[in-house]
């Protein structure tokens, strides 16, 4: 038997830290985190997606009481993207959460949305940068690849 560790590179910043260009899509998506529809669990998640043409597309969390009939704000985004721009490669993806109005600490995508990054990840043969916005801290990982090191295609 053999034992390994798989380490994730993560970077932190304060909000102060990030671009003009990267508050701007953080403000975007909590705008779409506020227009989501959860009226069962009350937690709002919004996404944007940036285009490798400039173009910004946003998505947030659907529920449905019939669950998990819902979708999560990043698959909405990046399933949007792919539809309307399917030859555009996502630059990133910015992820954040609101409940009772109040942005939330950093929050991470969930397995299948992470399994639909890496896809498009691949299919654009070019790194998603995964901007993970909170309420103090910004947690920024330059590819999705990483955020599911033991995925289908590892094996």
């Amino acid at each position: 038997m053999e034992k390994y560790t798989i380490e994730i590179p993560v970077q932190k910043f304060r909000l102060s830290e990030l671009s003009d260009e990267e508050r701007f899509w953080i403000d975007t998506a909590i705008i779409s985190a506020k227009q989501a529809y959860a009226p069962y669990s009350q937690f709002y998640v919004g996404a944007v997606v940036v285009l490798e043409n400039g173009k910004i597309v946003t998505g947030n969390n659907q529920e449905n009481i019939a669950y998990p009939s819902g979708m999560c704000a990043e698959r909405v985004a990046l399933y949007y993207a792919g539809a309307r721009y399917r030859d555009v490669p996502v630059k990133a993806i910015i992820v954040i959460a609101v409940k009772d109005g109040v942005v939330q600490k950093n929050i991470s995508p969930c397995g299948a949305c992470r399994q639909v990054l890496l896809e498009t990840e691949m299919r654009s043969k070019q790194p998603i940068r995964v901007i993970l916005a909170g309420s103090e801290e910004v947690h920024i990982i330059n590819t999705a690849e990483l955020l599911l090191p033991v995925s289908f295609k590892s094996f």
